[in-house]
């Protein structure tokens, strides 16, 4: 008989994306109901970065240091995407309240953050629950994984980025 979590680590440490795999696709909305489509920024360097949730502390923090750096991204031919379980609406809001330049994918059924390995157990005050790991995956040009940061610096994270 099969341990259920001994199954489960063995699937999560052989679907891990490492850097040099094509980078999954995504077919979901953005934060005006959009459809969005990774495969449509193909010829586009893409900073596609997941958080956990809109106005939050860290999550702001770090949504705040891709606006007020943008410039230096669009300068280096980088489009950011952000990605978390919220809604449009809640995308939408947060989009408004910190005028963010760049979409939001609005994941509710999770299937990207799974795809992407980021929706995983975490723990506060001893507590389990599952949430988003903040990480961002930079994809070149051919869609292609070219780097992963999974220790995210969320008021520095352009210089992550850019690197």
């Amino acid at each position: 008989m099969f341990d259920s979590k001994l199954t489960k680590s063995i699937f999560e440490i052989y679907m891990k994306l490492t850097v040099g795999q094509q980078a999954p696709e995504i077919i979901s909305k953005d934060q005006n109901g959009n459809p969005i489509k990774l495969s449509s920024f193909l010829g586009k360097k893409i900073a596609l970065y997941f958080y956990p949730k809109d106005n939050t502390p860290g999550c702001t923090e770090q949504a705040c240091n891709l606006r007020d750096n943008e410039m230096q991204l669009k300068a280096k031919g980088i489009q950011v995407i952000g990605v978390s379980a919220d809604d449009e609406k809640s995308h939408k809001k947060f989009i408004e309240k910190f005028e963010l330049p760049f979409p939001l994918i609005a994941d509710t059924d999770k299937k990207v953050v799974e795809d992407y390995g980021v929706w995983v157990e975490k723990s506060m005050y001893g507590k389990k629950y599952m949430g988003i790991a903040r990480t961002t995956f930079l994809i070149d040009e051919k869609g292609v994984i070219s780097n992963i940061i999974d220790k995210v610096i969320t008021k520095d994270h352009t210089s992550q980025i850019l690197g």
